[in-house]
């Protein structure tokens, strides 16, 4: 499993230089969340972007939501210093990645035709692309392992590709190899 992975790399390398972090599986729909010592405090569900892809344009966060293309709604792939910050509405968000305007916040259900609730509570992650790009979790997720995590410090998001090879998108990881039977560390 990618995320597993990209998890196993960071704390042995020490990628996140002290700071909590997080891997986000686009293709699973899920996230993991390690405290600063690299204790995992659980995982969840996510909702991500509508449209596949491994970028975001540069503009989108300078665009009304309603003037983003379903083409733009993409989550990006990549390694984010995340930190708390207030959105539209004067809600606290954690901004993954700021000049596109992409955070991570408790899922939104205004538009109930959207079935955000549902697609995170579904068992399958077909479902789980409905957003702008954001990555939405559960709300008691968000409130009792995101909120506690960031609040007062920045943290490392690392957002998994899908379309490139984990090394292509984190540089300093090393290129896959064979997986080994039973050496995959658990947490």
């Amino acid at each position: 499993n990618d995320a597993w992975q990209v998890a196993d790399w960071v704390i042995a390398s020490h990628d996140n230089n002290g700071m909590p972090f997080m891997v986000v599986d686009k293709i699973g729909a899920q996230v993991v969340a390690f405290d600063s010592t690299t204790k995992l405090l659980g995982a969840a569900p996510v909702l991500v972007g509508i449209t596949r892809g491994d970028h975001s344009e540069p503009e989108a966060g300078d665009r009304e939501l309603s003037d983003i293309p379903v083409s733009d709604r993409t989550t990006p792939a990549g390694r984010f210093v995340a930190t708390f910050g207030h959105a539209a509405g004067g809600r606290d968000v954690l901004w993954v990645d700021y000049p596109t305007a992409i955070s991570l916040h408790a899922v939104i259900t205004t538009n109930k035709k959207q079935r955000r609730l549902q697609r995170l509570n579904s068992p399958t992650p077909a479902d789980n692309r409905i957003t702008f790009g954001c990555i939405n979790v559960p709300t008691a997720f968000y409130a009792k392992v995101v909120k506690p995590l960031f609040k007062g410090k920045s943290g490392i998001v690392y957002i998994l590709p899908e379309t490139r090879a984990l090394n292509e998108v984190f540089l300093a990881m090393p290129p896959p190899t064979a997986p080994t039977v039973g050496t995959q560390q658990r947490y």
